[in-house]
């Protein structure tokens, strides 16, 4: 096996070997890429909080029961956590369609802001719906400005230039996924979790991830959580330095990982977004409509036919991920920095997304 000679050489950049080797779109050998629908080999199960999440609370958030959830860990990388898709029926379109139409609009930041006057950035989903409806299978034709968007940023925007955020560059969290959050959080023992900068990830069959570590938050003692939907991807779960071989593993639609503890800090990257297995256009889990009774105070909202036709259309060809941390520990403050301008954000289109066109992979922070 091609993959697993290439984990056993070790020495320099093994990470950056594996990341290439999975990047390629005619690598065939996923033989060794762990697969949670099917855990064996290092996966172990791991440990939830049950009583910490109420059903009533996870079902107000879209999710089953903690105690219906399977979780996971991989054998050294204590603070891993892999909870293959828990979301109720229908409960994934919600934030699909929360994703591509309310999360970029304004006061949001993302890549097209780059290039674009303000004025032509705020409202994409009215700008694309129609053509994404209409859109076939020629790769030719023009891309919608949905289609453009790589990347979104929530509540405290991570500055791509500094690698950093600053206080003065702050909006408000959507509440929704605040939610969807914390609930996730104390369900793997991490109660109080407060949600307050999100990086949403929008991925094409020819984008990637570049190799990078996650360290620009305050407090590293708040988990890293990823939520994903769509097409499926491999990622890859690396070391504290990029000398150390990765571990690949399928994320698939629902599917959610925690990153906490000694594997808060790791290096990771996405080499490849694949089609689902299931080798339908979206995967079944997707196709699921929403029950008609939610429950009092939920936070999913139906979605008409006609919006998630367009969400559906987008996914074909799509992986959406959202990463949620928390920046600050309770009571903590950013320290004072000298020189900053009033919003201390710079933006660069690739600083996190790197597509088939892009041959160097820069470290990034998503």
């Amino acid at each position: 096996m091609a993959a697993a000679a290439l984990t056993r050489e070790g020495g320099e950049d093994a990470f950056r070997r594996l990341f290439r080797f999975y990047r390629q779109r005619d690598a065939s050998d996923l033989r060794g890429v762990v697969d949670f629908s099917a855990p064996g080999g290092q996966v172990v199960r791991s440990q939830l909080s049950i009583s910490s999440v109420s059903d009533q609370d996870a079902y107000r958030a879209g999710l089953q029961p903690v105690s219906q959830w399977k979780a996971y860990g991989l054998s050294g990388y204590p603070g891993f956590i892999f909870i293959p898709n828990p979301f109720l029926p229908g409960c994934q379109r919600h934030w699909v369609k929360q994703c591509l139409k309310l999360y970029p609009e304004k006061p949001s930041v993302c890549n097209l802001d780059l290039h674009m006057a303000p004025e032509k950035t705020i409202d994409l989903w009215g700008q694309s719906k129609e053509q994404l409806k209409r859109k076939g299978s020629n790769k030719w034709e023009p891309r919608s400005l949905l289609e453009k968007l790589r990347w979104v940023t929530l509540g405290y925007h991570y500055n791509w230039d500094t690698k950093k955020y600053s206080a003065n560059h702050h909006t408000p969290f959507p509440s929704d996924l605040a939610f969807l959050s914390e609930q996730v959080a104390a369900a793997c023992g991490f109660r109080g979790f407060q949600a307050q900068a999100g990086i949403l990830n929008y991925y094409h069959f020819d984008s990637s991830l570049g190799i990078h570590v996650d360290e620009s938050e305050l407090d590293h003692s708040r988990p890293l959580l990823s939520f994903s939907f769509g097409q499926s991807s491999i990622f890859l779960l690396g070391g504290l330095k990029r000398e150390e071989a990765p571990t690949a593993m399928f994320m698939h639609s629902g599917d959610i990982m925690v990153m906490s503890g000694f594997s808060r800090l790791l290096y990771h990257a996405v080499p490849r977004v694949l089609p689902n297995p299931e080798g339908t256009a979206l995967p079944s889990c997707l196709d699921q409509a929403l029950s008609s009774d939610l429950p009092v105070g939920s936070v999913i909202e139906h979605s008409s036919d006609e919006d998630w036709q367009v969400c559906a259309k987008y996914l074909q060809s799509s992986r959406i991920n959202m990463t949620i941390r928390q920046v600050l520990a309770e009571g903590q403050k950013f320290p004072e920095e000298s020189g900053t301008n009033g919003k201390g954000q710079a933006l660069s289109e690739d600083s996190h997304h790197e597509n088939s066109k892009v041959k160097r992979h820069k470290p990034n922070t998503v």
